[in-house]
């Protein structure tokens, strides 16, 4: 059996906001397994019990680049080690650069973006002479370009924590600038239930199944219960079945709104900074405690010998 160390549990909790050794248990039960255990609360807890795909763990900014035709742009993720240098000028400048090389030179990964010219010298030559400057990691993590079928908008918010850029067909511009900033507040996972990861929904599947069993319903149920259960994930996580933000009856949705413009979403990306990276926190008291303790314990050999 997997050893549940202080660790886990905190790092569950965080997750969850659940209580301390519903935690442990959930741990326990699911063998060490941070996923399963996650699940296993939400079962138990529902819902509340899964805040992690909204944890930021890193710091760093999205850039955006759209050309001035509208047709093609770039949306790109640079990471670095605190929020103050995400909000340096030169690492603000840096990110931008990048965006626009992404769009007009269409790089296959950032191995091919960190090999590309950039003011005299490469991106990679550039970031590590940043690094030095600074003084701080940084790195490019993620990229994508496209080429729209209609016009292309954007959105950033958040001193550029979340960015989302919009592929959209007819309606106007107030249209396009809501939809944006509605996949920035609501962060769907797909267009429609079809884009949906399987996984994703086997997940909500299984949870509706479990919290219908602990309910006591009957076992000719389970299935009715938990395909509507999964219908309901969807709409809650694909783009066009969500309730518009802005919705004056608070029922509207994204689907109806586009409908009721003439227009269409015919794709969009959606990156907040540092979504799924583990960041280390440090206890700085510990931290300082354990130097402490180490420096009296040299202290105390050097004075024996």
């Amino acid at each position: 059996m997997a050893e549940i160390t202080a660790g886990m549990v905190k790092e569950l909790r965080e997750k969850t906001d659940a209580p301390m050794m519903e935690c442990k248990k959930a741990l326990s039960e699911a063998g060490g397994d941070m996923a399963k255990a996650e699940e296993i609360l939400r079962v138990k807890l529902g819902n509340k019990a899964s805040k992690a795909a909204a944890r930021v763990a890193a710091e760093g900014i999205v850039a955006i680049h759209i050309a001035g035709d509208g047709k093609l742009g770039s949306i790109i993720e640079v990471n670095c080690e605190t929020d103050f240098v995400a909000k340096n000028d030169d690492f603000l400048a840096l990110a931008k650069q990048l965006a626009e090389l992404v769009a007009t030179k269409n790089p296959a990964s950032v191995d091919e973006l960190s090999a590309l010219p950039l003011n005299g010298s490469t991106v990679e030559e550039v970031r590590k002479a940043l690094i030095g400057k600074i003084g701080e990691n940084m790195s490019i993590r993620r990229f994508e370009r496209k080429v729209a079928k209609g016009a292309l908008v954007n959105y950033i918010h958040g001193g550029a924590k979340i960015g989302t850029l919009v592929d959209i067909t007819g309606g106007d511009v107030v249209l396009a600038k809501d939809i944006a900033m509605h996949i920035a507040a609501s962060k769907p996972k797909a267009l429609d239930g079809s884009g949906v990861s399987k996984d994703l929904i086997e997940t909500e599947r299984r949870v509706a199944i479990e919290k219908a069993k602990e309910a006591g319903k009957p076992e000719a149920m389970l299935e009715k219960i938990a395909e509507g259960s999964v219908q309901k994930f969807l709409k809650e996580v694909a783009l066009l079945g969500q309730v518009f933000v802005k919705a004056e009856d608070g029922k509207q949705t994204i689907e109806q709104l586009l409908k009721s413009k003439g227009a269409a979403v015919n794709g969009f990306t959606l990156y907040v900074v540092g979504e799924g990276i583990e960041k280390k926190v440090t206890d700085f008291a510990a931290e300082v405690a354990e130097q402490a303790a180490a420096a009296k314990k040299k202290q105390e050999e050097a004075a024996a010998e």
